[in-house]
């Protein structure tokens, strides 16, 4: 699209394929990219032909190193304040689109980088991703949601670690401790990517919406709520052809097809 200075957006049958496009700068986020992820948030959300989203960066080096340092480096502390607000609700945005997101981690993914990956629903890393919120090294603390999402992705110890230490681990250590899903080899990443898009998208549609749903809400909720939740949306699920379709092809031995209705 070219309204978009900073990123790559196209559509490939049935995938959202998002591509941060600052290359000279390691696709640091500016302000400038995250208001354009915001817009392109809302154009995605709307697209009932977007089934899944694959989030990448452009270049071999960098998914997203992190957050501008330039632009941050001579902000008040209202600025800093705003500028935080502003990359969580894009990246709250991006949590809660309807399709499913998958980050396909090409390289750097700190500070900002790692929380923008941690707001995608899956994460796959090349085996050359390097993954880390280093903020501490720079006088601050991450800002867009990092301190929240790294604890429930890894756990309170581990992301204690990491925050206090700045430290940078690499795509092993990531899948090791849960931050990351798969790890594939630099040249097979988005082969990979798209073979799990294509799986999801095989799926019944409004099923996974759901599913999705039931875990973004229950998971900022006690149990007895979670659960409630899923029960409702277990009900809503038999009100779909796809149910229909789902458990006749089930039945028949055959193979489902789905058309989200």
């Amino acid at each position: 699209m070219s309204e978009f200075a900073n990123l790559l957006f196209e559509k490939q049958e049935g995938i959202g394929l998002v591509t941060i496009n600052r290359p000279k700068a390691l696709n640091a986020l500016n302000q400038a990219t995250l208001e354009e992820l915001d817009k392109l948030a809302d154009l995605i959300a709307k697209d009932t032909d977007i089934k899944v989203v694959i989030l990448t960066g452009s270049g071999e080096k960098a998914f997203v190193a992190g957050a501008d340092i330039t632009e941050m480096q001579h902000k008040t502390a209202i600025e800093g304040r705003n500028f935080g607000k502003l990359g969580q609700a894009v990246f709250n945005k991006i949590e809660n689109l309807p399709q499913p997101v998958i980050a396909a981690v090409n390289g750097f993914a700190l500070g900002g980088g790692c929380e923008l990956a941690m707001s995608c629903d899956i994460r796959i890393a090349s085996d050359r991703a390097k993954f880390g919120q280093p903020e501490v090294t720079l006088g601050i603390t991450p800002g867009f949601a990092g301190t929240q999402r790294l604890a429930r992705l890894v756990g309170k110890g581990r992301s204690k670690e990491l925050l206090y230490t700045g430290d940078v681990i690499d795509a092993n250590e990531a899948y090791r401790i849960g931050l990351v899903n798969k790890v594939a080899a630099a040249d097979e990443l988005m082969t990979v990517a798209r073979a799990m898009a294509e799986k999801i998208m095989s799926r019944a549609p409004i099923a996974v919406q759901l599913c999705k749903a039931a875990v973004n809400e229950g998971l900022d909720t006690d149990l007895e709520t979670g659960v409630a939740y899923e029960a409702e949306v277990f009900g809503l699920c038999f009100a779909t052809a796809d149910q229909k379709e789902g458990m006749s092809a089930f039945v028949e031995k055959r193979k489902a097809s789905f058309q989200g209705k």
